[in-house]
């Protein structure tokens, strides 16, 4: 029999706060972590816009000369793991160290330092070139560096799949501790790619808001006048227990994951197909795995990247799976407020799922002005909603057509 999985510990670093608390309470605020680059110059380019992650010192968590051998998206992934495991009061040691495993990924990986050494390379040749440079960048190092740091010897993976990254590693995680693999995981998602080469693809791709002189009215999801995404970075972790084995310890369990959905587009490497079907295929499969009925969720944490497509095929599959129930739940997008994190975004959401669940709040989808007549579902425009929320979904959808599901609920022993 599949083991019943819950929610210990929450951590997070995103560009409205540095923190689960601080980043919660701006969500409900309806504050924007939208500016101007600082990053890089960024004149030259259509998109001068993205959601930084402000005032963090790696040194506060990590020693400097570690330090030397990692790029940010690790470091991202450092502190949002280390609050989560801080939060839900499992200790590693030498009686579980072996039962204790991490699934973080990224969806890009190290960019920043990839564009940095390229540079050198071609400046000053391969001599110049770091050792560290590889473990700086590869993505599965967020999942090593955590391990490492925290003794966690059980599983040690990552999932790379774009913007279903974050939501793809905790299905996986969950999936373990079900089929007896580990009684404990860090699962969540890393990113930090806001650097001149991802905003030039990005841009001659038409992907990216290009609203420069109103950065925080940017990310607008399922507004008429949404014109693409804005890029955050940052990091979203859950620490997943065996219920018996948490309950045991005396755990404060915060919620539980109730199931896990995955599919495939098998439509195009990053136009999702009309009409959402991957999507809805994908919030099926979430629900069966579940054993939930449409008119039992509660809240959904929308994909809602603001782009076009994106938005109103999100729109249109929720509505082909929930039939008549869709009007009747609130679907927000918090990247309304935090920018789009890519391989974080699925970590980052999930936090706030689970934190809406414990809360019984909703975050807004800000910046929502002008209805779009074909996105006519509930979005909880502009301010924070309170109301009981008894099951979650999170959808995650990247690039290539990959789409996952985490459902989650109340816990009920």
């Amino acid at each position: 029999m599949k083991k019943r999985v819950v929610i210990t510990g929450l951590g997070a670093v995103t560009p409205v706060g540095l923190n689960v608390r601080e980043s919660w309470e701006n969500l409900l605020a309806g504050k924007s972590g939208v500016g101007e680059i600082t990053k890089f110059d960024s004149e030259a380019f259509a998109t001068r816009i993205a959601a930084e992650v402000k005032g963090l010192d790696p040194e506060e968590r990590i020693d400097k000369k570690e330090l030397r051998k990692m790029d940010m998206f690790i470091v991202f992934a450092i502190f949002a793991a280390l609050e989560a495991l801080e939060h839900s009061g499992l200790v590693i040691d030498e009686t579980n160290d072996e039962r204790v495993g991490v699934c973080l990924g990224a969806g890009l990986g190290g960019l920043p330092y990839i564009e940095k050494y390229a540079e050198i390379l071609m400046k000053s040749g391969p001599r110049r070139i770091t050792p560290f440079f590889i473990p700086m960048v590869i993505a599965n190092l967020a999942s090593g560096q955590v391990s490492i740091m925290t003794g966690a010897k059980g599983p040690n993976s990552c999932v790379v799949t774009a913007c279903a990254t974050g939501t793809h590693c905790i299905g996986d995680a969950y999936r373990m501790i079900q089929y007896g693999d580990a009684d404990a995981m860090m699962a969540g998602g890393a990113e930090a790619t806001i650097t001149p080469l991802a905003f030039a693809g990005f841009n001659s791709m038409k992907a990216l808001s290009r609203r420069n002189d109103e950065p925080e009215r940017a990310s607008r999801p399922f507004d008429k006048g949404r014109d693409g995404f804005v890029m955050g970075e940052g990091a979203g972790v859950l620490v997943l227990e065996e219920m018996e084995s948490a309950i045991a310890r005396g755990a404060d369990i915060l919620a539980e994951v109730a199931g896990f959905g995955m599919s495939g587009d098998a439509f195009h490497i990053t136009a999702p197909p009309e009409g959402g079907i991957g999507a809805a295929q994908c919030m099926r499969n979430v629900l069966k795995d579940s054993g939930l009925e449409p008119e039992d969720v509660s809240y959904i944490n929308a994909h809602g990247t603001s782009t076009p497509y994106n938005d109103l095929f999100e729109t249109q599959a929720i509505k082909s799976v929930f039939g008549d129930a869709a009007y009747n739940i609130p679907v927000s997008s918090t990247k309304s407020m935090t920018g789009h994190l890519l391989g974080a975004a699925g970590g980052v959401e999930s936090v706030i799922s689970v934190m809406a669940i414990m809360n019984n709040k909703i975050p807004p989808t800000i910046n929502y002005e002008e209805p779009d007549p074909e996105c006519d579902l509930d979005y909880v425009p502009n301010e924070a909603r309170e109301t009981e929320v008894e099951i979650a979904i999170t959808n995650s959808f990247g690039f290539g057509g990959t789409n996952s599901c985490v459902a989650y609920r109340k816990f009920k022993p």
